[in-house]
C-alpha cells in the first residue's frame, strides 16, 4: 500500500520537506495576489453601483437607486438587453456556420489557391478595426438593411471571420482523416462526414470560436453607434456610453458602474461554464501528429 494513501486507511501521508512546502506556499500567496488584482476592479465596480455617491440616483444609503435609473433609461434596460441579445445570438449563429464550413474546406480539400485564399482570410487581422467601419456602412445599405441590427451582426460577423476560420481549421486537422474514410465507405457524403463525424469531435473549437464571437459581439461600441441611427434600436452598450454624460456632459457614475455590472454578468457566467471547453478548443491543434 501507498505511504501517500488515505487516512481513513490508517496510512498517513508522507510529510512535506521544507522547499517543497516554501515552494507550495509561494505558489499559493501569488496565485491569490494575481487573483485580487484581476477580481479588485469588478468587486468595486460592484460595491460603487450600490454604494451611496452625491450626483448618482444613490445619494443616500446603499441601495439598488442606480440600478432603477437604468431599467428607466429612454426605452428601458429589457429592450436594450434584447437588441443587444439579438445582434450577438445572430453573430454568433453566422460566425460559427461560415467559419464551420471554410475550416472544414480549409483542412480537408485540396482546391487551386487555397493557402493564398487562407493568407488572405487571415491579412484581415492585420487590418486597423476603426479604419474598416466607414467602408462598412455601405454595406447594409447595399444589401437592403440600413439601420438594421442584422446588419450590425452581419459586419461584426465579418470581423469575427478570419480568427474563426483559423481556430475551426486546426481544429479539423486535429480530427484523424481516418474517421473520415470509414464514414465514407459507410456511404456519408462529405456533408454527412462534416455532421455526423466531425462537428461531435471538434467542439471544443466550436465552443471557444462560439464564445470569442460572443465577447466581441456582446461588448461592441464602435459598430452600432455608426450604424444604427434608431435610439430604440441602439444595443446596451452603447445605451449604457450614452447614459454617461446625458446631463450637460456631467458623468452619472453610478449608473455606469450598475451597468458595467449587468454587462459583465452574462459574460462571466458563460466563460466560467464554457472554461473547460474554452481551453480545450485551444488546445486542440497543439499535439496534432
Amino acid at each position: 500500500m501507498s505511504a501517500e494513501a488515505s487516512p481513513r486507511m490508517g496510512v498517513r501521508r508522507a510529510p512535506l520537506d521544507a522547499g517543497t512546502a516554501v515552494r507550495r506556499i509561494l505558489y499559493i500567496v501569488l496565485t491569490v495576489g494575481v487573483a485580487a488584482v484581476f477580481l479588485y476592479p469588478i468587486l468595486w465596480t460592484l460595491l460603487s453601483s450600490f454604494a451611496p455617491l452625491a450626483g448618482t440616483s444613490q445619494a443616500s444609503g446603499w441601495g439598488f437607486g442606480n440600478y432603477v435609473a437604468l431599467t428607466e433609461y429612454q426605452a428601458g434596460i429589457l429592450r436594450y438587453l434584447g437588441n443587444t441579445a439579438f445582434v450577438t445570438l445572430t453573430t454568433v449563429v453566422l460566425t460559427l456556420v461560415v467559419s464551420t464550413l471554410g475550416g472544414y474546406a480549409f483542412a480537408r480539400f485540396r482546391f487551386p489557391g487555397r493557402n493564398l485564399l487562407f493568407l488572405a482570410t487571415l491579412a484581415i487581422l492585420m487590418v486597423p478595426y476603426a479604419t474598416l467601419l466607414i467602408p462598412l456602412y455601405q454595406l447594409p445599405n447595399d444589401v437592403g438593411l440600413p439601420n438594421s441590427q442584422v446588419g450590425v451582426a452581419l459586419v461584426l460577423t465579418m470581423f469575427q471571420l478570419p480568427f474563426a476560420t483559423f481556430m475551426m481549421r486546426i481544429s479539423f486537422e486535429a480530427v484523424p482523416k481516418e474517421l473520415d474514410e470509414a464514414a465514407a465507405v459507410d456511404g456519408c457524403t462529405s456533408f454527412g462526414v462534416l455532421v455526423r463525424v466531425l462537428l461531435p469531435a471538434i467542439r471544443p473549437g466550436l465552443i471557444t470560436v462560439g464564445l470569442f464571437a460572443f465577447l466581441a459581439a456582446w461588448n461592441e461600441v464602435l459598430a452600432p453607434l455608426i450604424l444604427l441611427n434608431d435610439s430604440d434600436l441602439l444595443t446596451f452598450p452603447v445605451a449604457i456610453a450614452n447614459l454617461r454624460g446625458q446631463v450637460q456632459g456631467v458623468v452619472d457614475y453610478g449608473a455606469t458602474e450598475a451597468g458595467v455590472i449587468v454587462m459583465a454578468l452574462p459574460c462571466v457566467v458563460l466563460f466560467l461554464i464554457l472554461q473547460r471547453h474554452y481551453v480545450r478548443g485551444f488546445m486542440s491543434g497543439a499535439f496534432k501528429g
